[in-house]
């Protein structure tokens, strides 16, 4: 089993009832760990995240992460395929390819091969962090546009994934501290796309920001908290679905519930390799969409972090450097489906930490469904009924579970020692710029604005940034232990509680 990542037979192991000033290390309980892995490997039992489960529970749980991630998926090729100059049938294929190479990417990730895949219950899907460059890169140049977008994806993606063994490395540098900055950051700089899906998605429209979108978003998020409060078991596991559900059926006779897509949808509709041709390489898109690429990892660790927390199974180098092969991997595969470039998506993490269904075969089936939907382009149009201003209501519980996700991280990463505190409000308040103030960099260089306007990226750096100067470099400030060099972290016992 010293192979294997440990786990806690239940939640509350990671707090012991003690005084809120008193401070234990995480690794105190290593001993028990090994023994509960012990005793779990005699009888035969596996970790939760390798857990089958019943086939109709797969399907519908599976099913639920699809639906999260659905308006993440097509969001991008909708933006970018207009912008480029495709007709609304283009841009339809390419929305019907992006979910198929998600479903490519999140199996990798899932069930994985030799030493690709995190193995974790983990989504990938189309990274919204490439549409401004990709925008800039291909805007009105038609087919050719499109070719050299690939074209850039795939060199930048093959350059990732031959990096993937040495950026894994930089995981010593996120400590709770970091992390729990950045989890926090994540589920922050998700909530205003739910707002925006909850006032309609389209800020052109005429009834965008209605009383009625938002009435709708507002019942669909009542609906959400009503149903995990009430049911228990299964059902309760799948609220955020059901939910969805109800809040589509309510959203029929108020108007808002498009089926257009089901009418014009094809029954079979295969993304042909290449439809836009082959793929063009020039040197500025290249360089563009490597950035974008540093950016995609950075995130993805950053999630596999917060994931491998609410799972029970931490992500160590192993965990991350398989995972950002899959991440590269799969983003090298998609242009040659027609998709765009693949990360992880944050919201799948806050749903896998609010149903506390962890089996990573559970994130394959969804994976499996993906696949189903690009195949089958009018199964992909019943996921599209679902209407933004109700995922955007169910979007709000999602991504607020991220960022109390982080909060509890931060609970345990002993603010009251050194500069802890400081890096924490440093990171939490450049890294929310772009969503505070979103034309803060309009001044800047269009390359520099790739990160920039990722609050994400620049919280994230500045939290390691910070911490290594802090907590690494020179005479560690009076009171501060070996922990920042010794990968241990200090936590408060009171504040250490479980996120399963």
């Amino acid at each position: 089993m010293a192979a294997e990542p440990r786990f806690r037979k239940d939640a509350d192991a990671a707090a012991p009832d003690v005084t809120a000033d008193a401070v234990t290390r995480v690794d105190a309980d290593a001993d028990a760990e090994a023994a509960a892995d012990a005793e779990a490997a005699a009888d035969g039992r596996k970790h939760p995240v390798d857990e089958t489960l019943p086939p109709l529970k797969m399907f519908t749980s599976g099913l639920q992460h699809v639906a999260a991630m659905y308006a993440g998926v097509v969001a991008p090729p909708l933006i970018v395929g207009p912008a480029v100059g495709l007709t609304a049938k283009e841009t339809a294929f390419l929305m019907g390819a992006s979910l198929f190479t998600a479903g490519i990417a999140t199996l990798l990730q899932t069930i994985g091969f030799w030493k690709v895949g995190a193995r974790l219950p983990f989504v990938n899907g189309v990274s919204f962090a490439g549409v401004a460059p990709m925008i800039a890169i291909g805007k009105d140049r038609g087919h050719d546009g499109i070719a050299v977008i690939f074209g850039a994806i795939i060199v930048a993606s093959v350059l990732g994934f031959l990096l993937a063994p040495y950026f894994c490395k930089l995981v010593r540098f996120f400590p709770p501290v970091v992390t729990g900055t950045v989890i926090t950051l994540i589920g922050v700089s998700l909530l205003p796309v739910a707002f925006n899906w909850s006032q309609g998605g389209n800020a052109t429209a005429d009834d965008y920001g209605s009383m009625t979108n938002i009435t709708m978003a507002a019942v669909t998020l009542v609906i959400v908290l009503a149903l995990r409060k009430l049911l228990r078991g299964f059902l309760q596991q799948i609220a955020i679905l059901l939910g969805l559900v109800i809040g589509t059926l309510i959203a029929i006779p108020a108007g808002i519930t498009d089926f257009s897509a089901i009418k014009n949808a094809d029954v079979v509709g295969f993304p042909t390799p290449f439809a836009f041709g082959g793929p063009q390489f020039e040197i500025a898109a290249i360089i563009s969409m490597c950035i974008v690429m540093l950016v995609c990892m950075t995130e993805s660790t950053a999630d596999m972090l917060a994931l491998g927390k609410i799972v029970g199974r931490p992500a160590d180098e192993k965990i991350i450097e398989g995972g950002l092969r899959a991440d590269t991997l799969g983003s090298a595969i998609s242009p040659i489906f027609n998709g765009f470039m693949c990360s992880a998506f944050a919201q799948n993490v806050g749903l896998v930490a609010m149903t506390k269904i962890r089996s990573r075969f559970v994130v394959a089936a969804g994976g499996g469904i993906l696949i189903v939907l690009g195949l089958v382009p009018v199964a992909a149009s019943v996921i599209a009924l679902v209407p933004l201003p109700v995922l955007g209501g169910a979007g709000i519980v999602l991504f607020g579970t991220v960022a109390a996700s982080g909060i509890q991280t931060l609970a345990t990463a002993a603010m009251e020692k050194g500069e802890n505190a400081l890096i924490v409000a440093a990171a939490l308040g450049i890294g929310l710029i772009p969503i505070a103030a979103p034309q803060f960099y309009h001044a800047f260089p269009e390359s520099l604005l790739v990160v920039l306007d990722s609050g994400i990226s620049t919280g994230c750096v500045v939290a390691i940034v910070l911490n290594l100067a802090f907590n690494h470099f020179g005479r560690k400030p009076d009171g501060m232990d070996e922990e920042a060099e010794s990968g241990e972290h200090v936590v408060p016992a009171a504040a250490g509680v479980g996120v399963h």
